[in-house]
């Protein structure tokens, strides 16, 4: 044996990352680490923000300056020591880029791999691989080439035609779809200006926006009965200068001017009227000359075995699999052997139910991240630091076997594998704990357990203490008020499914991952008037976003300072006038310094409080606006509920806060530290605010512990109790046990899944086993 095989741990000293209080914890290497404990305790902290941050930024190191110049810095945890890191691969629950040309082929070189099959041996001969490529244009050029060569000499040579190819159909630049402008939801014919014919927002008829066009078509004739030469004008006249009272302001066809404003922009940037008309007013629809496959006509006639590749990327990638393996040409032999192996391994993971054709955007948080995982199942790499942020999300009892097959492969394979999780059954199979807490917020950042999984249950923490909980199906179970008809749900691939949805119940949506339940909730529920809908996208938040504006609570709070203090409620906003001028508001200066680490000091003006010193002179309830924000939203609830300091308004978002078991987050605290799990539940308070009967929650347990699941029931009975009818999209077995309906969806995934296979109550599923969540139902309740 020698020194070297000492360095057989992963050392952390002194770590304060966020709420991290000083932890030092041994990590063994070439085993599996589950790190446990409630949502907010420090989990990710510890996990990616120091060990997989550390690891980055000194890999990052070893490049040049040059090259460092143009990535990311990255600044050093605050940490004392950090020893025996080895290279992390980060593998987390981010989304993947919601771009209109990613697909989850181009995603996962599947599509490139294609591309080369297609140009060898396709027939008829279509041309190179790029001539494959929906994002790569036909492009033709004519002209004088010229080349420099030694001595100032220039080589000139004619082009004429140079044909380079590519497999964007030209119509719609490889998008698969066109956009055209509903002028039913833009212009109203049977007004005129003067009446309110344009429909779009901020356009009033009396308003400066509308005043151009009343200069050049008659104001008082309705718009469809203009001329044609007239509403030609109206509609799409090129930008010319026009005079109106008196000034000359800048006259634009209404359509190119709301394209520019409007429509070119993302839609989540939008304000939610404008966006709301915006998604009235596009009208999108498959290309009609590529018929939404994105590609050009030679692209589409070159073909394989009867299909070409636009019908291979439309294929469910479980029968492409067996497609690619019957591709026998020996010439493209270690291609098809490439290409097999990666479409495998989508189907070992759980994912063999998507299409290659599938838009990245569309993904859910969990299917993205178990599609980066698949370019690391087949690594050659040993001893690397692999990190998962709970791999097990959007996973069904089902498919969580599978995955943790896997994390013990990555495990077998000589690396050292790190896992943030609550699920039990994942817990269950780790080398070495580390339960953080005890709490969450500032009551957590220290480790409460290290060691088995069999010291965990007896060690007495909330996470010991809850590992081995089965919840006890419901006995009497509420009685539905009315039902939401589904008739003929064909979306993705619901096989035209007829379901009636229980109302003023707790209704759960269950079925493995791929069978179609969001399809048939977001698809047929969620559009409907009177609906609120929280999914799974994420919220966004940078360092000067907090609880407080991201929750409208700070609104309320600035008007009852300035009404007491008979002052601008704008002082009292750190984005605003009140902000400190030396750090605009941020509380800390930053400092640029190239390549190397941003340093970040807090500010000497206002001592990191973001207010000028002014504004925190004045108090409400004896404190100043700093000091609330500094508060838990405990305290807050309390300082607004009563007294010379309530403030209604606020007090009724803070408790919505406290309920879904936020009670512990500072007001102030920057949304960017938060945890999956808080940025969730934060999502939930503010939508539970919105005035709505239905409640569509998709998969409400993601990063939660286990013993917040119990408050998580608790606030949906109470919903239901208030006369909300509640449905859920859930994989948890416990939320399942406390439903008062189940529609089960399967019994595969893809193509396998799309019925409804069990409608009824949870005693009912259990004494039933005819599904595959009857039958892991039955075993968590011990059935």
């Amino acid at each position: 044996m020698t020194i070297a095989d000492d360095h057989d741990r992963i050392r952390v000293v002194g770590a304060r990352e966020n709420n991290l209080k000083g932890v030092s914890v041994e990590l063994p290497k070439r085993r599996l680490t589950v790190f446990t404990g409630v949502s907010g305790s420090g989990k990710s902290s510890l996990v990616f923000g120091t060990i997989a941050a550390e690891s980055q930024r000194l890999i990052n190191e070893t490049y040049s300056t040059f090259v460092q110049g143009f990535m990311p810095s990255l600044a050093r945890p605050d940490v004392d020591a950090l020893e025996g890191i080895t290279t992390a691969i980060l593998v987390d629950q981010e989304r993947m880029g919601a771009n209109a040309r990613s697909t989850v082929g181009t995603a996962t070189d599947a599509n490139t791999m294609l591309r080369v099959l297609f140009s060898r041996l396709g027939e008829p001969f279509a041309g190179p691989p790029t001539a494959f490529s929906f994002n790569v244009p036909t492009r033709k050029a004519s002209g004088v080439m010229q080349t420099e060569r030694a001595g100032g000499r220039v080589e000139r040579n004619v082009v004429k035609q140079a044909v380079y190819l590519g497999g964007m159909c030209p119509e719609c630049e490889g998008r698969g779809s066109v956009s055209d402008l509903d002028l039913t939801q833009i212009v109203d014919d049977s007004k005129s200006l003067e009446q309110g014919a344009i429909l779009v927002p901020g356009y009033t008829a009396d308003g400066w926006m509308v005043a151009p066009y009343k200069e050049v078509v008659p104001a008082d004739v309705p718009v469809g009965k203009l001329t044609a030469k007239q509403r030609e004008e109206l509609l799409y006249a090129e930008p010319r200068k026009v005079r109106t009272n008196n000034v000359n302001v800048t006259f634009e066809g209404l359509i190119p001017k709301i394209r520019k404003a409007m429509f070119s922009k993302d839609p989540d940037s939008l304000q939610p009227h404008i966006k709301a008309f915006v998604e009235r007013a596009a009208v999108f629809g498959p290309c009609p000359a590529c018929g939404g496959t994105r590609l050009s006509a030679p692209a589409l006639a070159s073909r394989i075995r009867g299909k070409n590749i636009a019908e291979v990327c439309a294929l469910q990638i479980s029968d492409l699999a067996e497609w690619i393996r019957a591709v026998d040409e020996p010439g493209v032999a270690p291609l098809v052997e490439s290409l097999g192996d990666l479409l495998e391994s989508f189907v070992e993971i759980g994912l063999g139910y998507l299409s290659l054709d599938r838009p990245t955007g569309t993904l859910s948080g969990g299917e993205s991240q178990r599609t980066r995982m698949i370019r690391h199942l087949g690594s050659a790499l040993t001893d690397v630091t692999y990190v998962f942020d709970e791999p097990t999300v959007g996973l069904h009892p089902h498919d969580i076997v599978r995955m943790n097959d896997l994390l013990l492969r990555l495990r077998d394979k000589g690396n050292t594998v790190l896992v943030v999780e609550h699920k039990p059954e994942t817990i269950a199979i780790a080398d070495h704990v580390v339960d953080l807490g005890p709490a969450a917020g500032e009551g957590g950042g220290e480790i409460c357990y290290e060691g088995t999984v069999a010291g965990l249950r007896r060690s007495g923490t909330v996470t010991g203490r809850h590992l081995d909980d089965r919840a006890v199906v419901r006995d009497e179970v509420r009685t539905p008020t009315g039902a939401l008809q589904i008739r003929g749900a064909a979306t993705h691939n619901l096989r035209d499914v007829d379901v009636d949805v229980p109302l003023g119940v707790l209704c759960v949506v269950t079925g493995v991952a791929g069978s179609g339940k969001s399809s048939l909730v977001h698809g047929a529920i969620s559009p409907r008037d009177g609906v609120v809908s929280i999914d799974q996208s994420a919220i966004k938040g940078s360092r000067r976003s907090n609880p407080a504006t991201y929750s409208g609570l700070l609104e309320p709070i600035r008007k009852a300072f300035a009404k007491a203090n008979g002052v601008k409620p704008a002082l009292f906003s750190a984005n605003s006038e009140g902000a400190c001028p030396t750090c605009n508001g941020a509380g800390l200066i930053f400092t640029e310094l190239s390549f190397m680490e941003t340093v970040s000091t807090v500010c000497d003006d206002c001592g990191g409080k973001r207010f000028q010193p002014a504004v925190l002179d004045y108090t409400l309830g004896g404190r100043n606006i700093a000091e609330v924000l500094d508060l838990p939203v405990g305290d807050a609830l309390e300082l607004f509920s009563a007294g010379e300091s309530a403030v209604p308004a606020a007090a009724a978002i803070l408790s919505r806060l406290e309920d879904v078991g936020l009670g512990y987050l500072r007001l102030g605290q920057p949304l960017n530290t938060l945890s999956g799990g808080e940025r969730q539940r934060l999502r939930l308070a503010v939508a539970l605010g919105e005035k709505g009967d239905v409640y569509v929650l998709d998969e409400p347990t993601t990063g939660l512990h286990l013993a917040d699941v119990e408050n998580l029931l608790r606030l949906l009975d109470r919903l239901v109790d208030a006369g909300k009818s509640v449905i859920v999209i859930e994989h948890h077995q416990a939320v399942m046990a406390h439903a008062d309906w189940i529609i089960d969806l399967g019994p595969g995934a893809g193509h396998d899944g799309g019925l409804v296979v069990f409608e009824g109550t949870p005693a009912e599923l259990v004494a039933d086993r005819s599904t595959l969540t009857g039958e892991h139902l039955a075993a968590y309740v011990g059935g």
